[in-house]
């Protein structure tokens, strides 16, 4: 017995003195920008002598570290900051806010890449690309302007919707199936200019990403990919002034405190004046055109305690279009949304949003007739969402997103002669989404994020619906008065992202995602234009859905200064829109008749090898793929390319710091020209010649390559003061790649056709000076 005794009192100090010796403390705390105050999200926490061990910052700027008692040396670095290190003697929990200092220009300052150096290779979210400022400001631009959509479509499965187009494909989809937010509220049309330049004022963001494989469970609407673009906050200690004036636009933002260390106000605008400039260097077909694009940006921060932040963002930008006595558009976006964020704990934290959004656009046309006609989508919003923290090991996020939808399709006075008038009816919806989600370490070479999301879509009236036959042709119409349910779609939507690691160096990655959509842009150019007819899914027109699978394996190298990635997809997708043979869309109320619906299936690998640091970095990018339809009554009811469809993509990058002063870029891209549809034959009607269409975008345009070269000049840098001069030639080489193809009879043998190629420029010039003080 006495025995007994001894041995479970060896056993119970042995078990206090390990519980002793091997008890973990906590290291927390929050991380901020030294001069505005912003929380830092993705900043690498590692330690000094084993840089494997460490973590990154949540979305609300905080990190939590678990060790041994002992003395550590904590590394801070982040893109763009001065890296920092801090001793600890850790014997107990600690808290330790850091203030991180934004960098000056130094020759290895450029990079590719963000967040923690081996996120290349641990990251468990799959396809998604993060961009910061610092990552584009080099590169070179178009007209004067940095954009972070053209840059990109630099990116592996990222694809221009052509020639200086802000729109672009991902993986397959069309231009349409991306979902453009700006401070998490959808962006309808994100383009200026036709194109040339995005709703994106680089002065005033902060960064972006783009989720093209697993989409996370917070997002939703559209089928293939998520661009997230989130403004920064204005400093909150100091009044500052930036700009840039350019060949054919300029840009001036302002920034400060409202009550310093408290709150701040941000206000960013644009201008282009090519038109002005025209007319003033004596160009007599300016005189009577007007062209030009203005925009707005604002962004208020509040920090009302050390557990609530609330943040008032807006956006109004309006392009103008004008040949006088002839024709007048105008069109654009506008919005403001409200989000509160309230930290509970250091586990727990809500974030709580409303919004309001419309893109619309006005027309006037007087070519022997007058016609005045306006369009408009309204967007009204909220979306809460609860971050929960359970353990070290697991994240779990919930939340519900509710957005009401109103499309105005058209309304037309048209007056010659006689007078008419055209109101098309509005299409009422009601978008909801329910989602989870649990980021999961399972063991240290094992990580999954897995979740659902709960898509219900509601068509309402009021308005007249109608129902079909086989034919499309209407057989009878139901009137739904204002709130009346139509018809409920409710789709579920898996989400699944893991990452195993092989070792610190590399690891394979794989995922898969449904998603749901169910607004769908009516256009006849792959690449949109103002005029583009929005509808929702009716009793008529059903949800697109779409499954998409993915395994890739990413290595790094050197000390994770060179990153490799080769990633597989496969999408499937279903109820693909299309048109019937000369579909008409406008001004009609019952679209549906002129629609087609089928399938759509399109795959892929892309390889990316990437050099993130050092004077000379960049990175080469390759997708080879396939993107095709199979749509009842298209195409003798045969698969067919999409016109999105490219079996080649090349983008190389490069970045060279030549001295403290100069930094020389450049890109080179190529891809297979789109698919066309050309004309099998003709026939004459009235005395005029009709071309006769059969096989669906059965042909090629000529392949698209281009060189850009760029080179920026810091003039002056001090304490308060910052110049630099900024220098392009986009397309140097002066290939006239194909903007159009046009197939009409032969003047000189009536009974031949001829295509007519039109390139839309060869070499642009631009230079920019470029200021902040």
């Amino acid at each position: 017995m006495e025995f007994l005794k001894r041995v479970w009192v060896f056993i119970f100090i042995l078990g206090y003195t390990t519980t002793v010796f091997c008890q973990n403390y906590d290291i927390t705390g929050k991380i901020t920008d030294s001069k505005t105050k912003e929380l830092l999200i993705g900043v690498t926490i590692s330690l000094k002598n084993n840089p494997v061990q460490g973590t990154i910052t949540n979305e609300r700027g905080e990190f939590k570290l678990s060790l041994a008692a002992g003395e550590y040396v904590l590394k801070f670095d982040y893109l763009g900051y001065e890296e920092k290190e801090i001793s600890v003697l850790l014997h107990e929990n600690l808290v330790r806010d850091v203030s991180l200092v934004q960098q000056s220009i130094q020759m290895d300052e450029v990079v590719v890449t963000v967040n923690r150096s081996d996120a290349n290779v641990s990251d468990v979210q799959t396809g998604v690309e993060h961009i910061q400022l610092q990552q584009i400001n080099k590169l070179p631009v178009l007209l004067g302007e940095r954009d972070i959509i053209k840059s990109l479509q630099l990116m592996p499965g990222v694809k221009s919707a052509g020639e200086s187009s802000s729109g672009f494909f991902v993986r397959g989809g069309t231009a349409d199936q991306n979902l453009i937010m700006l401070d998490n509220v959808s962006v309808y049309n994100a383009s200026h200019l036709m194109g040339f330049f995005s709703t994106f004022n680089s002065d005033v963001l902060r960064d972006a990403s783009l989720y093209k494989g697993a989409i996370p469970a917070q997002y939703g609407e559209r089928l293939s990919a998520i661009l997230d673009v989130q403004q920064r906050n204005g400093d909150i200690n100091k009044l500052k002034v930036s700009g840039g004036i350019g060949l054919i636009s300029s840009k001036l933002s302002l920034e400060g405190p409202i009550k310093k260390g408290k709150s701040s106000f941000l206000i960013g605008g644009r201008r282009t004046y090519a038109d002005a400039i025209a007319r003033l260097s004596g160009v007599e077909e300016a005189n009577n055109a007007y062209l030009y694009f203005y925009d707005l940006n604002m962004k208020l921060y509040f920090s009302l305690s050390d557990k609530d932040q609330l943040s008032v963002s807006g956006y109004l930008g309006r392009d103008k279009m004008e040949l006088k006595d002839l024709a007048e558009t105008d069109w654009g976006n506008i919005f403001t949304s409200l989000k509160w964020i309230h930290v509970k704990n250091d586990k727990l934290s809500f974030h709580s949003s409303l919004f309001y959004n419309r893109y619309s656009y006005n027309m006037k046309m007087d070519m022997g007739m007058e016609m005045v006609g306006t369009s408009h989508l309204n967007d009204y919003g909220l979306k809460e969402e609860i971050n929960y923290k359970l353990n070290e090991s697991n994240l779990l996020r919930f939340g519900l997103q509710s957005t009401f939808h109103d499309i105005a399709p058209g309304d037309y006075d048209i007056s010659s002669e006689t007078s008419a008038t055209v109101n098309l009816y509005h299409r009422y919806s009601l978008e909801n989404g329910l989602y989870a989600s649990n980021q999961w370490k399972v063991t240290d070479r094992l990580e999954v994020i897995y979740g659902a999301r709960l898509s219900v879509f509601s068509a309402m009236g009021k308005g007249e619906y109608y129902e079909l036959d086989e034919e499309k042709n209407v057989i009878d119409s139901i009137w739904y008065g204002a709130g009346k349910f139509v018809k409920t779609y409710v789709n579920l939507e898996p989400r699944l992202s893991a990452v195993y690691k092989l070792n610190n160096e590399s690891s394979v990655k794989a995922s898969y995602a449904r998603t749901t959509q169910n607004m769908h842009l009516l256009t006849y150019v792959a690449q949109g234009s103002p005029y583009d007819r929005w509808t929702s899914s009716s009793n008529n027109v059903k949800p697109q859905l779409a499954d998409q699978y993915s395994i890739g394996y990413f290595r790094n190298f050197l000390s994770d200064l060179y990153e490799f990635s080769a990633e597989a997809y496969y999408k499937d997708m279903r109820n693909q829109i299309d048109f019937k043979d000369n579909a008409d869309i406008q001004g009609y109320n019952v679209i549906e008749t002129e629609l087609l619906y089928g399938k759509g299936r399109a795959y892929g690998i892309e390889f990316m090898l990437k050099k993130r640091t050092g004077r000379l970095n960049g990175w080469i990018s390759y997708t080879l793929a396939k993107s095709e339809k199979k749509i009842n009554g298209i195409n003798n009811n045969q698969w067919y390319d999409s016109y999105q469809d490219r079996t080649h993509d090349i983008s190389v990058v490069g970045v060279y710091e030549l001295n403290p002063k100069w930094t020389l870029s450049a890109t080179w891209v190529y891809y297979t020209g789109n698919a066309l549809t050309y004309p099998s034959g003709k026939y004459q009607i009235d005395g005029k010649d009709v071309m006769y269409y059969a096989e669906r975008n059965g042909y090629r345009a000529p392949a698209y390559h281009r060189l850009d070269l760029g080179a920026t000049c810091l003039l002056k840098k001090t304490s308060k003061y910052e110049s630099e001069l900024a220098l392009g030639l986009y397309n140097a080489y002066g290939r006239r790649n194909a903007y159009m193809i046009q197939f009409k009879t032969n003047i000189d043998d009536p009974s031949k056709t001829s295509a007519y190629r039109y390139a839309l420029f060869t070499y642009i010039p631009s230079i920019s000076w470029n200021f902040k003080f």
